[in-house]
Order: C-alpha cells, then sequence, then structure tokens
C-alpha cells in the first residue's frame, strides 16, 4: 500500500515494505543494479510496471495470448520505458520554467517602499496556488505535465519576489549565493550517491520521512504563534535557533535529493513507464526548491545579525 503523504510520498515507497528497492532483483531485460527490491517488482509485489496479467502497461498484442498458453509475459517495449535523457529533459523542462517566472517576477514586481505590499501578496499568492497543485498532482495516480508545468511557474513567481525582497532589502548578492548552495548540495550529494556513499535503505529512508514532517511540522507551528503572538514566534526564523534550523533543513533536502535519485535508480532498472520521468522531474524540483529557500533563509539570519 502506497503512503498517501501528499508531500513526503516519493513513487515505489510502501507502508508495507518500506522503501522500493530492497528485497528482489530486476526485472528480465532491464539492468541489474544493487538494490534489495524491485520498487516495479509486480505479481505478490504490487509492481505496476512488470508484465502479469493486467498489465496497464504490456503494449505487445500478443501479451494476453502467450498468458493462456502458460508461455511467460514479455515485457513492455524498450521505446515505452522510461530513459535517463527522459527524466533529463522533462526536469529541465520544469526546472527552466521556473526560472523564466521567477525573472520574470523579479523584473516587473519591484519591491520597493511604494510596491511591495503589492508585490509580495502577489508571492504569497501564487505561492498558495503552487502548493494546491503541488498537492493535487501528489494525490494523482499519474503524472499531469500540465499541473506539474504550472506549480513550476506559480512557484517560480514566489520564488522570483521572495528573493528579490532578501536580495535587495537585507542581503545584496542573497539570491546568487543561494543558487550556488543549491547547486552546490545537488553535485556532492549527486557523487555521493553515485560513489556509495549514501545508501539508501530502511534506516535513511525512515530518518528522511521522520526528519521532513517534523520540520514542516515545526515550521506550521512557529508560524501560527507568530501570527497569533507577535514577533518571530518560537524563534525559528531569527538567531542563533534560526541558523541551525536552516542547516537541518538543508541536510533534509540533501537526504530528500539521495531518495529522488534512488527514485530515478529504479525506475530506469526495472523498467518504468516513460511518464514516470515527469514525476521523478516533479520530485527534484520539489526537492531544489526546498533547499534553495533554506539556503535564502539561511543568508538572509546571517546577514541581518551583522
Amino acid at each position: 500500500m502506497r503512503s498517501r503523504n501528499p508531500v513526503f510520498s516519493r513513487r515505489g515507497f510502501s507502508r508495507d515494505n518500506g522503501y522500493a528497492g530492497f528485497n528482489a532483483a530486476p526485472q528480465a531485460g532491464g539492468p541489474a543494479v544493487a538494490t534489495q527490491a524491485n520498487p516495479y517488482a509486480q505479481g505478490t509485489q504490487g509492481n505496476p510496471y512488470a508484465q502479469p496479467a493486467g498489465n496497464p502497461y504490456a503494449q505487445n498484442p500478443y501479451a494476453q495470448q502467450d498468458q493462456q498458453f502458460g508461455a511467460p509475459p514479455q515485457a513492455p517495449p524498450a521505446a515505452g520505458r522510461m530513459t535517463m535523457d527522459d527524466v533529463v529533459i522533462r526536469t529541465g523542462s520544469t526546472l527552466g520554467l521556473l526560472v523564466v517566472t521567477a525573472a520574470l517576477a523579479w523584473a516587473l514586481l519591484p519591491v520597493d517602499d511604494a510596491n511591495i505590499g503589492r508585490s509580495y501578496g502577489i508571492g504569497i499568492g501564487a505561492a498558495l496556488i503552487g502548493m494546491v497543485l503541488a498537492l493535487v498532482q501528489s494525490f494523482k495516480r499519474k503524472a499531469s505535465p500540465a499541473l506539474i508545468l504550472s506549480y513550476a511557474a506559480f512557484e517560480g513567481v514566489f520564488l522570483g519576489v521572495v528573493s528579490s525582497v532578501v536580495d535587495n532589502r537585507i542581503a545584496d548578492g542573497a539570491a546568487m549565493q543561494a543558487v550556488i548552495g543549491t547547486m552546490a548540495v545537488f553535485a556532492g550529494v549527486l557523487i555521493a550517491y553515485k560513489a556509495g556513499w549514501i545508501r539508501v535503505n530502511r534506516r535513511f529512508y525512515g530518518f528522511v520521512m521522520a526528519g521532513g514532517p517534523g520540520a514542516v511540522f515545526l515550521m506550521m507551528v512557529n508560524m501560527l504563534f507568530a501570527v497569533f503572538g507577535g514577533g518571530d514566534g518560537l524563534g525559528f526564523r531569527s538567531g542563533a535557533l534560526g541558523v541551525v534550523f536552516g542547516i537541518v533543513g538543508i541536510i533534509l533536502g540533501a537526504c530528500f535529493l539521495a531518495l529522488d535519485f534512488k527514485q530515478v535508480e529504479d525506475g530506469l532498472a526495472y523498467g518504468a513507464p516513460r511518464e514516470e520521468a515527469w514525476l521523478a522531474a516533479f520530485g527534484l524540483t520539489l526537492t531544489l526548491v526546498w533547499i534553495y529557500l533554506e539556503f535564502l533563509r539561511l543568508i538572509a539570519i546571517l546577514n541581518s545579525n551583522d
């Protein structure tokens, strides 16, 4: 049974079997990987991508006839499987749209004293719309490119406004520093993952799934205290506690990147359908936005204490 958590669930995670990738071999015809379970395993494993009867991704018109005669089901044609090029292209498209709308928001929504209220209001509205779109996509069983790209567009508007506010009113150059920091974390986690220094197993998955919702819960509580009690709430956005919380947020984001890489690796190894590349792009975009915002917030805290 898949997790229904709209924010932290990923394809391949299950409540019954932990993280996908732990106890089975890859499909016939797929590359071998050093994992113990196939997130796309079928039959008793519940794999939506393998080929027993009722496989929604099998394109072979003779697959049913083969099964009637007791022959093993055939794998889906290679043309219908997700490839690394599919993941790269869709992730690039999603992030590219986000960057374009962020740049437009930065240029068209000034944050001077006369306009900051209107611009910030538009940014917050865009963030709320993006959050709703992300939740809708998270609850859908299949990827919707329109939803994912719409999320990227609205999230880009929010990032453009908040980046402009921090860069122009708190810390000059903060946005570029946050971008460089995000890119460094992405590259570092990718290298560590490919080198085997990071092993995504059940313990790792459990740690991240406990830490992620916990961090979001603390942010929500801090926001409620700030709204109803005034000031900075519980202090998670300023001072030494804010710095510690920001570093923890970046570390959690790096851990989510490792889960995203595992999702892509399993999808390639076990013959995921091509549309799964949109879900991989969606997950990577969510994680990179998280890391960027944590860097931006950390930079703002450090500069506000000067």
